[in-house]
């Protein structure tokens, strides 16, 4: 008999009660998905994935005590498998570089249907990206370019501990990488490189766990980081 597969388990954080309900009362109903706890600020969500790492966090930007940016940066560092939505009111391509830079996959509006934020949630959770191709083109490419500049005297800081990755990746898979990058879906990897789409999920799969992420968006800004496209 299959096992049966738990559902994805989701921490609310947002400092107005009544977003967080109204969060909660959206995502009840919604398979394979669980809300296992709500935090009122950045540190409370914090404390929350210290102790029990959940699969996804959706986080809000202004907040008291600790706002969405540096809670985000705090939870990828102790807890580097939660995915981050970022839940905004203001759609800024400058917040939206920096949130990703802390380490957020994505971000939706407030004012998003709940079609809307089950699809992000899902495509989330499933490996995929919530951001529109010509978005990440200009993110990627302002990360490759402060990359560069970082590269000058003096030198670097040490990296932390996991950066590098401890297996290689194949040649198929930096090739999947690269147009995971440019912000194409599985379905466009696969008729790019003629292969199946099972067989992309397979790739990307392989590709947020040896660069030891939790997202494609993650994977693309760590091969950026490491500069593993650039003889690629």
């Amino acid at each position: 008999m299959q096992a049966e597969t738990l559902p994805a388990r989701l921490l609310i954080t947002d400092d107005h009660a009544l977003v967080r309900e109204g969060l909660r009362a959206m995502l009840a109903s919604e398979p394979g998905v669980e809300v296992v706890g709500e935090a009122a600020d950045g540190r409370e969500a914090l404390e929350f994935c210290r102790a029990s790492c959940p699969d996804l966090v959706l986080m809000d930007v202004r907040m008291p005590n600790m706002d969405g940016l540096e809670a985000t940066r705090e939870i990828k560092r102790e807890c580097p498998q939660t995915s981050i939505l970022m839940v905004t009111t203001h759609e800024s391509s400058d917040y939206l570089f920096e949130a990703v830079k802390a380490g957020a996959a994505g971000y939706i509006l407030k004012n998003a249907t709940r079609s809307q934020m089950s699809d992000a949630i899902a495509r989330i959770l499933g490996g995929d990206s919530v951001l529109n191709d010509g978005l990440v083109m200009q993110l990627l490419r302002r990360l490759a370019e402060e990359r560069v500049s970082l590269t000058k005297p003096p030198p670097e800081p040490e990296k932390p501990e996991g950066r590098v990755p401890a297996e290689p990746l194949t040649a198929r898979e930096l090739e999947t990488l690269r147009y995971l990058t440019y912000g194409h879906t599985n379905q466009e990897i696969a008729k790019k490189l003629v292969i199946s789409t099972g067989t992309v999920k397979h790739h990307v799969r392989h590709i947020i766990a040896k660069l030891g992420v939790s997202d494609r968006t993650q994977a693309a800004v760590r091969a950026i980081e490491l500069g593993l496209l650039n003889n690629a």
